[in-house]
Order: structure tokens, then sequence, then C-alpha cells
């Protein structure tokens, strides 16, 4: 197992619709480095493979140390999502302006209620 410092993962990645991505740019989370990004807007051309690799991408990179991303994204790659078991960078779920968020489709959610027993 590759040895790294959890000091590393300074970054938050996002993955959504542009008016959750814009505004979280606004609030300062953006980060370009050598053509890479840890933002991607998803709009309704956006490809399922384009959202997986951004999802692969982020949870892969040694600097992000959380990842959000709307919920209405995730339900496009909700098979992905399910099987991602990692602590960091730690995945949180998210409304957006035109998505509520639904506690029943939330996986961490699910997983937390069934180590409770609940």
């Amino acid at each position: 197992m590759t040895s790294f410092n959890l000091k590393d993962r300074s970054l938050i990645a996002v993955i959504g619709d542009e008016d959750s991505v814009t505004g979280l740019l606004l609030a300062g989370i953006g980060h370009v480095n050598q053509q890479r990004k840890n933002f991607l807007i998803v709009d309704a051309k956006t490809q399922v493979s384009a959202i997986e690799a951004a999802f692969q991408e982020y949870t892969e990179r040694r600097d992000i140390a959380i990842l959000l991303i709307n919920q209405h994204v995730a339900e496009k790659i909700r098979p992905t999502v399910d099987k991602y078991q990692q602590a960091f960078p730690a995945l949180v779920e998210i409304p957006s302006k035109d998505h509520p968020y639904d506690p029943s489709k939330d996986s961490i959610l699910k997983r937390v209620q069934k180590l409770v027993g609940e």
C-alpha cells in the first residue's frame, strides 16, 4: 500500500449542474493545475461516461479531500456511486436548485443507517 499524507488532501471537487458548480467556484473551491480541474459541470448533453470518468478521476486523486456531487447527477451513475467505499475523498451528495435532496436515495446515508441498525 502506498503511503500518503492526509495533509496533501486540500481540495474539494464538485460534479453538478451549472448553478451548483458556479456557486461553489465563486465560494473559492476552483482549482486548475496542468489542465486538471476539480469540477465538472453536468448538463443535459453531458454523457454518462464523462460523469463516470470525472467521478473515477476525483476519487483516485490524492489532493482531493471531499467530493460533492448533486444527488440527481449521482442517480445517473448510481451503481458506481454505490460501489464507492473509501473514506477519502469523502463523498457527499448535495441538492440542487431544481432537485431537492431525497434521503432515501443517498447511498452514504443508507450505509450509515444499516450500520446503526435502522
